[in-house]
Formats: structure tokens, sequence, C-alpha cells
């Protein structure tokens, strides 16, 4: 292409991409998505492909790089992940179409859809057992909302929320894309790296209520919204602007959504992002899915179901009669545990039917799609005919009634469709035989001619007596004969010329054809051609039947998870002894014998170690509220605060706990302040971001909040953090009466216990032994008198000489304390410098009878015998 002049194909690439400047275009060029300019440059690094060049504009080679169709999905994914965003740009005719309108005349291309993290309906692009959100956050005047739907899924909720909400509710949907109007950026713009989201702005107009109202009604074929409940205007932007993003996005052809659910922050237990992160429950802190609570309760059998758990876990309820309906769900299958497994067998026979239904609708899908649908169908009827004339709790009673209705629509599918479709409509074959007579008819002369074919070349072969002749076919030439050049000359001379019609010469084969060959072709291809068309026209029906049923089908969907879950958790509670909990509406919290659910799976797994249980009384009207705990590190202060905050969660969430009892009066909030490290993106130091994240704790807990602290203070002078970690345990006991853990390295504030009557002194025990400490891990009622930060660093492997040099300084320290009068200044100027003093000699350890008789013992020798009256011995000189 010379410089000023443009080919009618670039042409129209240059006119599409200029509709869609923030997003890569994949231009559909036969087999292959191909990019150009800086789209080219920019897919190539990002996808690893070799970049090359096409033609010249303005004077410039033009960058180029493409990936094939049929492999497009997984270049998707990278692109996506990277956050690129891309418009996928269809052939709309084929060229043969097109030459009618010229020879000239170039194929029509146009975008069919924009791709983006939140708008990903494929398989693979998905993850099964996470949901994928896509959410608005809208403001009008000075309410604000935030919405988010699920389009593979058909997901949609709404709620209210004041702005300080925003990030404590992305952290718990964890959305791929979050909407904001424009204007709103650099207010917003955070968000994006804190809660790894891409952030994209609209219009304000796509915000504006009135329109907004408008699209929710067009989507739902109503008059008003009413009928869904009473929302706000700031909450009916949020929706509207949802609706025309994915207008937007999948030019026209809306997902299936079902109606909006309006939220309430009162019904669920407020956790913000801090809290999230620290107790790890959908993602550990590595950032991956495994280590966190979520993967170690996960027993579910369907991807639902899965989901479904991820939103309890997210989400623990603060309705009473919610929770009670879980538990006795879950309690139900621990006790009818025959029929809790019958149900789970079956479940592993069900698929993703949420999916398979929205790539349905957007008309994504294929035969499996139907066949899942079918096969999920049949499962739900057999679950609901076995599980009817069981007496069963409510939430499964309710979740049993919902997987009936669908016996026409099973008929149906089950006479249509073959037992394993393949993926795509195109490939054919997947209608069963005997369904259409037509199509049947026409297959037979398919197939048939195929056999035809075979009889034709045998024949030829022997008229000709060439062997190695070959009815082949081709995209360009149809059915031809071919022959290597040495024979053809013999097919080109006559007699043999009169019938076969040269084509093709090419390098080492000559093609030829023959009127009668010629004939069979256009039957063969016809027949061919209708077959496929048939079978488009009748998936084309089963589609339209299933989108029929579409609100029953997620009913049952919905249904089938709830089953998964209780069996799921039932489970759970079986293999681990996990107990029922006792939830009312009172302030207790009394848990005997709890334990850190992912700690006790990691200690398992790695050592075979057990987990030392631990008791936790924060009841009010049998202990104090708040306990003040101390001890060394590596005690397990940290797991304990964690663990009985995850069980209340794991409680209200609707699940068995890991525990021997349970008592808890409803949480409200849940606060977390374990752990800090440095903001470096915002410039804020550790103890910065743990000032930052106290300071929300004290200005938002009730008097239902349980909060967990650690170590508040430690990240500044000692004083100044004593100071600090000992007004923040007076503000949570006299303003906002919270029921607290209180982790601290500062003994001076176990005076706090005599002083305030809702605070107890607790400590995790240790034991001494010739110079070393031991952890046992137990917490009892009491406060530590030492940290034992020494012998800690001993354990860590600090060098000899800096442990003893740390012995003298802290002697001198605590000398000092004790008599009073000499500052820290002077004390440590008295004391030599530890480089001049020779490492000490580690004293020699004392043998006993008990360890020279044990040195002797070879346990693979003794009989039962020997090994008894060694025992007897044992016992003797341990006694001297």
């Amino acid at each position: 292409m010379s410089a000023g002049t443009v080919t009618p194909m670039m042409a129209q690439y240059l006119e599409i991409k200029s509709g869609y400047p923030d997003a890569l275009l994949f231009y559909r060029m036969g087999d292959f998505y191909e990019m150009f300019f800086d789209d080219a440059v920019a897919a190539s690094e990002a996808l690893d492909i070799a970049l090359t060049k096409r033609g010249k504009h303005d004077g410039e080679d033009i960058p180029m790089c493409g990936v094939p169709v049929h492999a497009a999905e997984g270049y998707l994914l990278t692109l996506i992940r990277k956050g690129f965003r891309v418009a996928v740009g269809e052939q709309m005719e084929t060229p043969a179409e097109a030459k009618k309108r010229g020879n000239k005349s170039i194929v029509k291309r146009d975008v069919v859809r924009l791709v983006t993290p939140g708008t990903l309906t494929e398989e693979s692009l998905l993850e099964a057992r996470r949901h994928n959100y896509l959410a608005a956050f809208a403001e009008v005047r000075d309410g604000h909302a935030l919405a988010w739907v699920d389009i593979s899924t058909g997901a949609f909720h709404v709620m209210t929320l004041p702005l300080v909400r925003l990030g404590p509710e992305l952290a718990r949907l964890s959305p791929s894309e979050l909407l904001i109007p424009e204007g709103k950026e650099s207010e917003l713009r955070e968000l994006e790296t804190e809660f790894s989201l891409s952030l994209t702005t609209l219009a304000r107009a796509s915000f504006d209520s009135t329109g907004a109202e408008q699209r929710v009604c067009a989507l739902f074929g109503v008059q008003s919204l009413d009928a869904f409940g009473s929302f706000n205007r700031a909450e009916v932007s949020a929706m509207g602007a949802l609706i025309e993003y994915l207008d937007m996005t999948q030019k026209g052809n809306l997902p299936l959504l079902r109606k909006p659910v309006k939220e309430t922050e009162a019904r669920t237990v407020q956790i913000d992002a801090a809290t999230r992160r620290n107790l790890e429950l959908t993602h550990a802190l590595s950032g991956g899915r495994a280590g966190s609570l979520l993967s170690v309760m996960d027993r579910t059998v369907t991807a639902s179901g899965a989901r479904l758990l991820e939103r309890r876990i997210s989400s623990p309820s603060r309705v009473l009669e919610t929770i009670h309906a879980r538990l006795n769900a879950v309690d139900y299958a621990v006790n009818n545990s025959r029929t809790a497994q019958d149900i789970r067998s079956r479940l592993r026979a069900v698929p993703d039917l949420e999916r398979a239904l929205s790539r349905l609708a957007l008309d994504r899908g294929g035969p499996r799609d139907l066949a899942a649908i079918r096969n999920g169908l049949t499962e739900a009827a057999y679950l609901n005919e076995t599980l009817t004339q069981i007496e069963l709790p409510d939430l499964l009673k309710t979740a049993v009634e919902n997987l009936s209705g669908h016996d026409d629509l099973v008929t149906l599918l089950e006479d249509a469709l073959i037992a394993e479709p393949p993926l795509l409509v195109r490939d054919g074959g997947f209608i069963a035989q005997g369904y259409r007579e037509e199509l049947d008819e026409v297959r037979k002369l398919r197939d048939e001619g195929r056999s035809v074919v075979a009889a034709m070349q045998a024949q030829f072969v022997t008229d000709t007596g060439i062997s190695a002749l070959k009815i082949k076919h081709n995209n360009v030439l149809g059915y031809f004969i071919e022959t290597t050049a040495t024979h053809a000359e013999k097919m080109l001379s006559p007699p043999l010329s009169e019938v076969f019609i040269h084509r093709q010469t090419t390098a080492n084969q000559v093609r030829f054809t023959t009127v009668e060959l010629s004939e069979l072709e256009t039957k063969i291809l016809n027949a061919g051609n209708h077959a496929v068309e048939l079978e488009k026209q009748l998936y084309a029906s089963l589609r339209t039947a299933i989108l029929n049923q579409a609100g029953e089908i997620g009913a049952t969907s919905a249904a089938l998870a709830e089953l998964d879950l209780a069996c799921a958790l039932a489970d759970l509670a079986q293999a681990e002894n996990w107990v029922k909990p006792s939830i009312d509406n009172s302030r207790a919290f009394n848990i005997q014998g709890g334990r850190h659910p992912v700690v006790e799976r990691a200690l398992a797994q790695q050592s075979g170690a057990q987990f030392v249980a631990n008791d936790c009384d924060l009841s009010a009207d049998t202990s104090a509220a708040i306990w003040l705990l101390t001890g060394p590190n590596m005690a397990g202060k940290s797991t304990y605060l964690r663990q009985n905050a995850i069980i209340a969660l794991i409680a209200q969430m609707g699940s068995y706990v890991p525990a021997r009892s349970a008592h808890i009066g409803i949480v409200s909030q849940l606060f977390s302040r374990v752990g800090a490290s440095d903001d470096l993106a915002r410039g804020r130091s550790t103890f910065m971001v743990e000032m930052v994240e106290t300071a929300a704790i004290l200005n938002q807990a009730d008097d239902r909040a349980l909060v967990i602290l650690d170590e508040i203070g430690r990240g500044t002078a000692t004083y100044d953090g004593l100071s600090i970690a000992w007004a923040t345990l007076e503000h949570l006991h006299d303003v906002n009466r919270a029921r607290a853990l209180f982790a601290t390295h500062y003994h001076e504030m176990t005076a706090l216990a005599g002083k305030l009557d809702g605070v107890d002194n607790a400590t995790v025990t240790v034991k001494e032994w010739e110079g070393d400490v031991i952890f046992l891990h137990e917490v009892k009622k009491g406060a530590a008198d030492r940290s034992y930060g020494v012998q800690v660093a001993q354990l860590a492997g600090l060098p000899a000489a800096v442990i003893a040099r740390a012995r003298v300084v802290l002697e001198a320290l605590e000398k000092g304390e004790r008599e009073g009068g000499a500052t820290q200044k002077t004390l440590i100027d008295d004391l030599p410098l530890f480089a001049t003093i020779p490492t000490p000699a580690p004293a020699p350890v004392k043998s006993s009878a008990l360890d020279d008789m044990m040195n002797t013992v070879l346990p693979d020798e003794l009989t039962p015998r020997e090994a008894l009256d060694l025992i007897y011995k044992l016992k003797e000189a341990a006694k001297n």
C-alpha cells in the first residue's frame, strides 16, 4: 500500500476500530483474528506471538499479528487478565455473498461483542466454582448504591450503602469490573489496585435514573418496578448503568438476568476489607484460594453449590430465622447420613445449569449446553421423586419442591439429543436418529453417498488399471480424481481423456473429474448442507423451549445448590468432628474446645500433629466481654484470636463449627486488626496502616460487634504504643461495649483487669526447660509474667553471641527498672561491648540413668515380654 492510499479492507478496519479506541480489535479474516497497528504491537507482547507486517499506511509498515479462531478463547483470557478489553469483529457474510455485490466488494464485518473482565461467559474463561461479578456504583444527590450482576448465572442484586461502605462491599463481592460515572475516576481510582478490579467509566447519561428505570422495565417487560420491590433513585441508577453497559458490550443481545434482589446491610454480618484479608476467608494472604477458609470448608460436588458456599462465607447472616433454617438443614444431613450420601452421589452428575442457561440465552451455547440442561433436570427429577416422601426441614423441603415441573422439557430433550453431543452446532450429528424423519432421510442420502463414492473409485481403478487413483475432496475443487504425474499421461490420452476431464496439475499430482462424479457431488453436498441446516433449525427450537422455562430452571439450579451445600457441610462436620452451635439474640459468646480449621488441617497434613483446642467465654453474664491476652510470640495468640472470629462467622453462615460446643449471641460486625504491612502504594507505614484500621474499628463497632486486636501500638516508641493500646482498650470497654479479644506484649496493661469490670486477663501458657521455652498453646485465665522474646529469638536461629548479649542487656534493663534511678542509656553504656565478650560455651548436658538406659534400647528387637519388663525398669529409674 503506497503512502496516501488505503485499501478497502484497511479502510473498513480503521472505520470499525474508530468506534473502539480503548479496546483491541479482533478483526476476523477467514480462520484468523488479525490485529493491526498499535493493537498488534500490544497484543504480540502480551501474548508472546510473532509480530509481522502487512502493507504500508502513511508510508510506514503496518504491524500485524493474529490468532487462530479455534484457539481464540485462550488468548482472550490472557488479554483480559492483563487488563485489556477486546472488541470481537466477525464476518457478517460469506465471501460468496460479498461477490454478489460486485467482484471487488469486501466481506461485511462488524463488532458482535466487547469482551471485558465482567462480561465473560465462556466456560474456559471462567472459574467454575466462583462468581464473576460486574458491579456499578451510582451516586444520586446524597444517596449511593451498588448493583451487581453475574451474567454467567443471571444473578442480579442491588443495595443502598454509604460511600464509606463501598470498600467493604467490594471486598465481599470481589467483582471483576466496576462501572463508575465520569468525573469519579480520581476519587475512586485507588479501588482498582486495592481490590484487583477493572475500573470502567461510563457517561453520566448512563446513570440517569429516569432513563435507567425505563431500561430496567424494558429488560423485564414490566410497566413499573413496584412488582420487584421499592428502589430508590440511586439503586435504579446503578441497575440502569449495568443494563446500559451490557447492551453496549453484548451489542443488544442482553443476557438472561433474574429479577433484581434488594439487599440490606442489616441482614448480613458487616466485615470490612482488612478483616476479610486478615481472616483469609476466600483468599489466603498469598493471594490464592489454597490456605483459605473456603478451601478447607469446600466439599461441594456441584459448581453452583461451590458458588453458594463462597457467598455464605462472604456474607454470614444476622437473621436468626435464616441461620436456624440453614443449621436445621445441615443437622438433618448429619443425622441422616445415608440419605445425604445418596443425594451427593446424584449431584455429582449434575452439570452447571446456570452457566449453560446463560450461554444459551446469549446465543453462545452449543449442543453440549442443551445436554447439560437435559442431564441436570433429569437428576433433579430423580431427587424430587426420591425426597418428596421424606419428612425434611423447611429449607430442604422448599428446595425439593423446586426440583420438579420439567417433565415435558426433559422428554423433549431426551428424544431429540444423542447421549454425548459435539461442542459446536456446525459439527452436526447431535440430533438423535428417529427424532425428525426429514433429517433421517437427508442423512441417509449423505451417508450412502460416501459409500457410492468408494464404489465409484473402485470402478475407476478397474477402468484405468491405475491402482494409485483416489477420489478426494477439498473446499476449493470439491470432489476430484487424483493420480500421480506418471499415471496421468495415460488418463490424458484417448480413450480415457474422453471420460476424465483435466482440472488441475500440482507438483506431484494431476487432478481430474467426470460428469458422473460432478452429478454425484451435487447430490451429496446438497444432502450434507441440508442436514446441517435442519440440525441448526432443530437446535434453535430446542434452545427456545429451554429459554421459555428459564425462570423455573434457574430455581431448580438454586435448589440443587442448596441441597449440595447442606450435604457438603454435613460431610465436613462428620469428618472433622464439628458441632452444631447454639445461636440466639443474647450477648453470649462461649466456645468450648474451639479450633482453627485451616491451621488444624495444615498441621494434620504437614506433621500429623494435633491442634490444641481452647475455650473462649466473652459472655457478659458469666465472664468479661473483653479478654486481654498476653504471652510470648509463637505461642499461638494470633491463631487463637482468628479462630474465635472464624467460628462466629461459620456459625452465622449456618454451619456446624470446629469446637466441642458453641453458644453465640448474634454478631453484627466482625473486626480484625491482626497483622499489618506497609502500604507503599499510598505511602503509608505499617504503623499508619495499623492506626487507620484501629480507627475504623473504634469509630464503627457497636455493642453486637466481635473485635479481635493483636499488638496495637507495636510500631512506634514503647510508651507511645502502650498509651495508644491502653486508650484503645478503654474505648472498646466504655464506648463500643463490644465483645473483644485484645492481644498485647505490654504487660502493664494487665492492671486494667482490676480497674475495668468487663476486662479479664488471659494468657497462652509456656514452660521453661534448661533455658529453652516450650510452647503449650493452651489459653487460661491470668497474666503472663514475661514475653520470652530472647528465647524465641534463640529458636529462630540468631547467633549465640547475639543471644548472650541480649540476655545481659535484658537483665541490666530489668534490674534498672526494679531498682530505679539509673536511666536505660546509663545502664547500657555501663555494659561491656559484646564484641569483647567471648561466646559462652554451651552448658554441658547432664545425662541420667534414664537417658543411659534409653540409649541402649533397640525397639525393633524387643519381644512383647521384654518391652513390658522395660517399662517397669524405666518407671523405677524415673523415681530415682
